[in-house]
């Protein structure tokens, strides 16, 4: 093999690899539906979390 052809063929090999690598970082559906999912019960308990204090805050005043 001459060296033009090997050249060629380590260039192609790290254009498939650099390739594969950027296909990496694009998220997929199926992801950005999870990272939504779990984004919505993040908030959903710090909103209960919120309404616990809130209830315990007014039986407090009511004893008082």
């Amino acid at each position: 093999m001459n060296v033009t052809l090997k050249k060629l063929v380590v260039a192609l090999g790290v254009l498939m690899m650099a390739g594969g690598l950027a296909a990496c970082d694009n998220e997929g559906p199926a992801e950005e539906a999870g990272e939504s999912i779990d984004e919505s019960m993040d908030n959903a308990g710090e909103n209960l979390e919120q309404m616990g204090d809130d209830i315990q805050d007014s039986a407090e005043d009511a004893t008082q």
